[in-house]
């Protein structure tokens, strides 16, 4: 197999040599492996305007609620989870601040310095989960809190009436336990989780997880940042029994740390950039596997990439501390890029959580008032349900390259799935902002008759959406793809991203 893999990339990188074309082969009736809908997972950490003003809101009606059009809007993509209450977050939050009728404040000393109610806790977090028809995702107190406050938490969760706990809950709105499962053992403990080793959270994650009682908790432990392949050795060998999951997180960053850029405004040095780095998750995931397989050769153990997206300078005039940010073009297309590697790697990569949801970094909302606003990603997103609990299907890929400043990347990303209902769907991003590229994919042991499709692009690469043109980067129909005797033919436009199906 792995010697006709390598004859046929022989031959398709002649071919693409000779034409400038891209080639593409889709074993379609091969597909083994399950995209988890969880790859195309959210984070809604307690930061700037994510929940208080985000999903939590005193809009229209002076008194907090949850708001409808936020709801509906992540419906709409088929949100499988929601990761909360952090982030750096978590491990400042302490549950019982926020229960119950009488609720002291906090100030937020993590981000932004500001003084919150705890209006938003437990309950109402799992009544926005329920109304979006997600899975929760709970990140509990280490660097902060103890071993018996999140042990309570948990039964607190899940324990029946008749147990104290239980009792308490039920008097505070609940009578039944609450369906959760994921569970983060702490958030970044080798940085704004505890500033800790490999070693001394191995060993803290395993007298936290020991005290997870009842109900079968997936145990999620604090992955690596970046490159970080020692964290993940360390952390399998001396924890791996007890993990269900490794949350990795990587963000990518156009210029420095320490001068990000703007979202709207850049250059295509910056555009490269972006791609560039983007694609480096790809080495990564495949490096943090690597080490994963050895001690876990059966692929129990879940890679998350829990913290992952686009982080610009916030934009003039809002709360540093917030970090607002717009939402351009050139994100959805790392967007992209990402979901496609994930859909990839599917066999390890189990979940994923772009960061965030709502007003925070790469978001799928902007919120001004009682104005909503989707950004380019939000239709990323929106494009690539398609693949969530679908057949990946094996495919191979030879692209020209998409030069610039010396330096070159291949110019189209590709994934493709199957789902149960039998189409076929088909994701493409062209990263080169100034060229088509045409498209050749051979869609081998299936019959197919019918291509329809979407694609997402604008004039310019800073294209973004505002308030006043809340429309100007949105998906249209994609009419430019053909079928012949099993062959797909069609023009990727410049800087897009395009989602076929085939039946």
């Amino acid at each position: 197999m792995r010697l006709a893999g390598a004859l046929l990339g022989l031959v398709l990188a002649a071919s693409v040599a000779a034409q400038g074309q891209v080639k593409l082969v889709i074993n379609a009736d091969l597909g083994e492996t399950t995209i988890s809908r969880h790859i195309y997972g959210h984070f809604g950490e307690d930061l700037g305007r994510n929940i208080y003003d985000g999903f939590w809101t005193k809009a229209g009606t002076g008194q907090w609620h949850l708001r409808d059009d936020v709801i509906e809007a992540l419906k709409r993509i088929q949100i499988p989870n929601l990761r909360w209450p952090g982030g750096c977050f978590a491990d400042y939050y302490h549950w019982r601040d926020g229960i119950g009728q009488q609720r002291p404040t906090m100030v937020n000393t993590i981000w932004g310095g500001v003084t919150e109610d705890n209006s938003f806790g437990t309950h109402e977090y799992m009544e926005l989960i329920q109304r979006l028809g997600a899975e929760p995702f709970i990140v509990g107190n280490v660097g902060s809190g103890s071993v018996q406050e999140m042990s309570q938490w948990w039964e607190y969760l899940r324990a029946p009436q008749g147990s104290p706990l239980g009792d308490e809950r039920a008097r505070n709105g609940h009578a039944e336990p609450y369906n959760v499962r994921f569970w983060g053992v702490g958030n970044e403990s080798w940085g704004c989780g505890g500033a800790m080793t490999a070693a001394e959270y191995a060993n803290v994650y395993k007298r936290y997880a020991e005290f997870l009682r009842g109900g079968k908790p997936f145990r999620i432990a604090t992955g690596p940042n970046g490159d970080d392949y020692a964290w993940t050795e360390t952390l399998m060998r001396e924890a791996g029994r007890m993990i269900d999951g490794i949350d990795l997180h990587n963000y990518t960053v156009a210029r420095t740390w320490a001068s990000k850029g703007r979202a709207t405004e850049f250059t295509e040095e910056d555009w490269f950039s972006a791609v560039q780095k983007a694609l480096r998750m790809d080495t990564l995931i495949t490096r943090h596997s690597t080490i994963m397989d050895r001690y876990d050769p059966a692929r129990r153990v879940w890679l998350i990439v829990g913290e992952w997206g686009m982080w610009h300078d916030p934009e003039p005039g809002s709360q540093p501390g917030f970090l607002y940010q717009q939402n351009a073009l050139r994100d959805a297309v790392v967007a992209g890029l990402h979901l496609n590697i994930f859909n990839q790697h599917a066999e390890r990569v189990r979940m994923a959580n772009i960061a965030q949801t709502v007003n925070v970094l790469q978001s799928m909302i902007l919120t001004q008032g009682e104005q909503m606003n989707l950004t380019p990603t939000s239709w990323v997103f929106d494009m690539y349900k398609v693949h969530q609990d679908a057949t990946l299907l094996p495919l191979y890929i030879r692209s020209d390259r998409y030069s610039f400043g010396g330096d070159s990347v291949q110019a189209v990303s590709a994934s493709a799935s199957k789902d149960k209902a039998g189409p076929i769907h088909i994701t493409l991003v062209n990263v080169d902002p100034n060229k088509p590229r045409t498209v050749e994919a051979d869609i081998r042991g299936v019959k197919v008759s019918t291509v329809s499709g979407r694609v997402l692009t604008a004039a310019t690469m800073q294209a973004h959406n505002t308030f006043e043109q809340p429309a100007a980067v949105q998906p249209v129909a994609f009419t430019r793809a053909r079928l012949s005797g099993g062959m797909l033919r069609l023009e990727s436009p410049p800087k897009s991203v395009v989602v076929l199906e085939l039946r």
